[in-house]
């Protein structure tokens, strides 16, 4: 028979860390959106006062930044050493979607909120190096990289925002399905748009 997991002993306050605040401050953010992520919403969470947030992130725009850039993280996939830059693309493509759809409340934030550029440049470097096998300049890399980028945020923002119910049949599955192909189709255009500019 299982014991039942001990609780943390009363008046023992949680040890409070950047990335338990950031996991809480996500948590927030999917369950009750946007709007409902502040410093006080998030110390509640904890179980802290909101002061005690400052020693670790300075202020919500800190911690919205942080937010940013693990969720950028949790999109980029490890990819295989040979794998062809443009198939690259398309699954890097495939997983940033996947996340944004994981979290529609954080596709505004995400899309208004750049991730920070050195971190990104290192998640990506592996994207990058699939471009740089192939012979292309990194900068010609980096412009088809965030112009996909772009069309995966801009694309789970049409998603997202659809208010149910405002789809011709008002079934979620066909809608669901309507976006897939869309985002397909449109995605599959842009790459090969990239593979002819690049030859």
């Amino acid at each position: 028979m299982n014991e039942p997991a001990p609780r943390r002993g009363r008046g023992r306050p949680a040890v409070l860390t950047r990335e338990r605040i950031v996991a809480a401050a996500i948590e927030v953010l999917d369950a009750e959106g946007l709007d409902a992520l502040t410093m006080r919403r998030l110390g509640t969470q904890l179980g802290v006062a909101a002061m005690s947030l400052y020693r670790h992130l300075p202020n919500r725009d800190a911690v919205l930044a942080a937010v940013v850039d693990h969720l950028f993280a949790e999109a980029v996939i490890d990819l295989d050493a040979d794998t062809p830059w443009p198939e690259a693309l398309a699954r890097f493509a495939g997983s940033y979607r996947l996340m944004l759809l994981g979290h529609p409340h954080a596709v505004p934030l995400l899309a208004t909120h750049p991730v920070d550029i050195d971190l990104g440049l290192e998640l990506l470097a592996g994207l990058l190096n699939r471009f740089e096998a192939a012979g292309i300049p990194r900068q010609d890399a980096l412009t088809a990289i965030q112009s996909v980028a772009v069309y995966v945020l801009g694309h789970a923002l049409a998603q997202v925002g659809t208010p149910p119910g405002t789809t011709t049949t008002g079934d979620g599955n066909v809608a669901a399905a309507f976006y897939d192909q869309w985002f397909k189709a449109g995605l599959r255009a842009m790459i090969s748009g990239f593979e002819q500019q690049l030859r």
